[in-house]
């Protein structure tokens, strides 16, 4: 017999008492960061919900079972070994639940869990998108689908650099998927606030982004939400960061690197190139994503305790 999800005590007794909870992927543990600082910033982002009265839910599948709160020792485990551990999107969770194995939800994949799970905001570095050149490989992630099916709210720093930004941010709204500017009125472009692409709706505290959560679950058809943050500044200059991208992009495209390996090769490219400025600025954005999405989690559960009472 296949297995539940799996509720930590924390995770589960908060869900049940209408405390809120943030989701929070477990690709950057596994795929996203080398060690010890993929267990670190996980651990960071843990830290920054809790400061904020919100109770974390680290997302995965642990030895074939999801996972909605993974234990400190799973973390480890999945920031040690990963090699071992598969990158799932929400294709990949059956398979990878059916073999008992170790599997790192993607941003797609984490949503689908938490919506499972019953935890409506998830936060997340930056979501994946249409890929340079898609209009001749077809590579657009599943995580645009993902947010035009399932609704749960997802607070990142725009798409990922290395992304079509213009192109994923066109795709989002064939989708029918609403972008919100937290505290801003562009959408970010991952490392830096600036891509020149302006934005129809923006909220300036959490309780609005509740509102706005509210009346989109009500009237926006049952898909998501993303709620796009400017990074921190870290000193990262935007030419040489471009530079950068381009010069991993054509070496990718030079080695056949393709599928699922083309985003960790070239965020590892792009590290290397920006001499770590560029890791930096993934840490510090991937831990400010946390703190925004818990104060709204926070607020989403205030709105709902409110208009129940």
């Amino acid at each position: 017999m296949l297995p539940d999800i799996f509720f930590s005590p924390p995770v589960f007794a908060a869900l049940s008492d209408g405390r809120p909870v943030l989701a929070l992927e477990s690709t950057v543990i596994a795929h996203g960061l080398p060690a010890p600082l993929n267990i670190d910033t996980a651990l960071g982002m843990e830290s920054e919900a809790r400061e904020a009265g919100v109770v974390p839910a680290t997302i995965g599948v642990v030895a074939g079972r999801p996972t909605v709160g993974m234990t400190l020792e799973e973390i480890e485990h999945f920031g040690r070994e990963s090699a071992t551990v598969r990158k799932l999107s929400r294709r990949d969770i059956g398979p990878c639940v059916a073999a008992g194995g170790d599997g790192a939800t993607t941003v797609g994949a984490t949503m689908a869990l938490a919506h499972l799970g019953g935890v409506e905001v998830f936060a997340t570095g930056g979501i994946g998108g249409v890929h340079r050149g898609a209009h001749l490989s077809w590579d657009v992630s599943g995580d645009l689908r993902e947010l035009s099916r399932t609704p749960v709210l997802v607070v990142c720093a725009g798409a990922k650099s290395i992304l079509d930004i213009r192109a994923t941010y066109e795709h989002l709204e064939t989708l029918g998927v609403p972008v919100v500017g937290y505290q801003c009125d562009e959408f970010p472009a991952f490392y830096t606030p600036k891509s020149g692409i302006r934005l129809d709706h923006t909220a300036d505290s959490p309780e609005a982004v509740a509102k706005m959560w509210t009346a989109h679950r009500k009237f926006g058809g049952g898909g998501g939400m993303l709620v796009v943050t400017p990074p921190p500044e870290v000193g990262i200059d935007a030419q040489a960061l471009n530079a950068a991208i381009d010069a991993a992009f054509i070496e990718a495209e030079l080695k056949g690197v393709a599928g699922q390996g083309v985003t960790p090769y070239l965020l590892s490219r792009v590290t290397e190139l920006t001499e770590g400025k560029s890791r930096e600025a993934n840490i510090a954005l991937l831990k400010n994503n946390a703190g925004v999405g818990a104060r709204i989690a926070k607020a989403i559960a205030d709105l709902a305790e409110g208009l129940e009472g």
